[in-house]
């Protein structure tokens, strides 16, 4: 006997119909971008202040546990609200709270993630321009015989130990791009690379700079938009603005299209945004997903392609990350309001730093091997949730017996 999704919890909450102010630093505001399958994505969230914090939640105020839906784009998706967090619901979210002694608030999450239940939410809101859920189709969701709590726990339990490892290397990951911009910055800006004690400083039009490096225009050292041949015919790689992470290299979705039209690129080359807001948000890629050096791919026609003349592949996107880099760009934006983008000339006068060759070998020895394990975890989480989504229907419907599986181990690497 199946019974409403109300009927599972202590409250249901809509949120605030109205924008709340933000500002750098406070708590998170929980908006529909922010809602994945499962997880909060709290890539650039908003931030709001202690009294904000206070209006908004005065309905009720999130803790660990409890769950967050997306009323609309993109509709339907549920995540759970970690320890510690303590954040507000922006607008077009309603706040689910389970009923512990009822369901599993873990297994909750996920059952609300699976297809049944996705497929009566997209049910109810087909056909309307903008998919939306009302409050009341949300309380009224059907939801079967759930099987006994253990089962429940244990289903939850096993889906996690996939999600504890994503986010492990999702950690990893993040810490490895910083650990790289970091040394960037200590050879390159500092001058604190090994070795430097005995290296004589001496005067350029950039200040002083380490004996025997040089400063060139970045057109002497970074090719723009460099000529790549791109057939027309047959299936290649695309890669939409979309694909680019605001803060880390990795390129995520990629499409596969006819074609030729737009940026083309291969393996080791930037693509650094240059539109509004893309580039003020960090949307920046280094390509390392073709199968060989000769393969090449196509893209946004809002992408700067950057590929390294005299430094490394890794030096050049690391510039490209760089705040002095990115001023200059942005400062050069022109355009009408909302579709501004870079002027390329504005790269003409900008002077870099060119190292000794020595030097740049020595730090693409120590930060490639970065590049790489970073692209090999992202394969890793690809791989796993792959099979997390292939289990996650197999588990909520019975299909697999969870009694008999072991128990799932989560590394802590």
């Amino acid at each position: 006997m199946s019974v409403h999704l109300v009927d599972l919890c202590e409250l249901i909450v809509d949120c605030e119909h109205k924008t709340a102010p933000t500002q750098e630093v406070g708590h998170p505001s929980i908006r529909t971008p922010n809602i994945g399958r499962g997880h909060l994505i709290l890539e650039n969230v908003n931030r709001v202040s202690e009294e904000t914090y206070r209006l908004w939640t005065q309905r009720a105020v999130p803790r660990p546990g409890d769950l967050i839906m997306a009323r609309e784009a993109p509709v339907g998706n549920v995540a759970i609200v970690p320890p510690g967090l303590n954040p507000c619901l922006g607008q077009r979210t309603l706040l689910i709270r389970p009923d512990q002694s009822k369901v599993d608030g873990g297994f909750l999450n996920y059952y609300l993630n699976g297809p049944f239940v996705q497929g009566l939410v997209h049910a109810k809101t087909n056909g309307a321009t903008v998919p939306h859920l009302n409050m009341k189709d949300v309380r009224s969701l059907s939801i079967p015989d759930l099987p006994p709590q253990p089962i429940q726990r244990r289903i939850a339990g096993i889906l996690s130990a996939y999600d504890d490892l994503i986010e492990n290397s999702q950690r990893r990951i993040k810490i490895l791009e910083e650990m790289s911009r970091r040394l960037y910055r200590e050879w390159f800006v500092y001058f604190r690379f090994p070795g430097h004690e005995g290296c004589r400083l001496v005067q350029s039009p950039l200040g002083e700079i380490p004996e025997g490096w040089e400063v060139k225009l970045l057109p002497d050292c970074v090719a723009m938009n460099p000529r790549v041949q791109v057939p027309r015919e047959d299936i290649k790689p695309f890669v939409p603005m979309g694909c680019l992470s605001n803060d880390s290299m990795l390129i995520s979705n990629i499409e596969s299209r006819e074609g030729n039209s737009g940026s083309k690129f291969q393996n080791g080359d930037t693509l650094f945004a240059r539109i509004t807001p893309c580039l003020e948000n960090g949307k920046t890629g280094y390509v390392q997903f073709l199968s060989g050096s000769d393969s090449v791919a196509f893209g946004s026609t809002e992408f700067i392609v950057l590929r390294s003349r005299s430094l490394t592949p890794e030096l050049v996107y690391l510039l490209a990350r760089s705040d002095e880099f990115r001023g200059v760009a942005i400062k050069s934006m022109s355009g009408a309001t909302g579709r501004q983008r870079v002027q390329e000339k504005c790269f003409d006068d900008y002077l870099v730093i060119q190292p000794s060759p020595i030097l740049l070998d020595a730090f693409s020895s120590v930060v490639r091997p970065g590049f790489d394990l970073i692209y090999k975890l992202h394969l890793e989480i690809q791989n796993l949730r792959r099979t997390r989504d292939l289990l996650l229907p197999r588990l909520l419907s019975g299909q697999i017996d969870v009694e008999a599986l072991p128990e799932p181990v989560v590394s802590e690497s």
